[in-house]
């Protein structure tokens, strides 16, 4: 697939989703994505980010092998935009399990959960795979 890639190193920490938002949206402009792909994917690689740094490298967290590592590369062509995020921390699957149910009003909403709906709502792809101690979460869109 890959017509051209771009990978970024982050920091395990709050400090790389600006990081990452600023790139992703500095790749839209300058690859000329439409705006609604350009959101989806910007809107996603929030959430999914965001719960890493919260979740991954946590106090219960087992030790990572090495220091603890984010990366995220895109990958496009002409047709499709991959986004991988991956890190050295603990073991999660995001796409595991059904979201929480929708409610009829905010009030009754439960937090959690619900970020992955929104994943699933805007991308194509959405897939986990644990692999020699990295969580690897691929986002995929068509572009269009």
């Amino acid at each position: 697939m890959p017509d051209r890639q771009d990978t970024l190193d982050l920091p395990a920490d709050l400090s790389a989703v600006p990081l990452a938002l600023q790139w992703i949206e500095a790749l839209a402009e300058r690859e000329g994505w439409p705006p609604r792909t350009a959101f989806g994917l910007t809107l996603s690689l929030d959430e999914a980010l965001t719960n890493v740094v919260s979740y991954a490298f946590g106090a219960s967290a087992p030790a990572a092998a090495g220091a603890p590592a984010i990366t995220v590369s895109c990958r496009s062509d002409e047709r499709r935009i991959e986004l991988e995020l991956r890190d050295n921390g603990s073991p999660y699957d995001p796409t595991a399990g059904d979201p929480p149910p929708l409610v009829a009003c905010l009030d009754e909403s439960g937090i959690g959960g619900h970020g992955v709906r929104l994943m699933r709502h805007y991308l194509d792809t959405l897939a986990y795979r644990r692999q020699d101690g990295w969580n690897c979460l691929t986002l995929g869109m068509r572009i269009g």
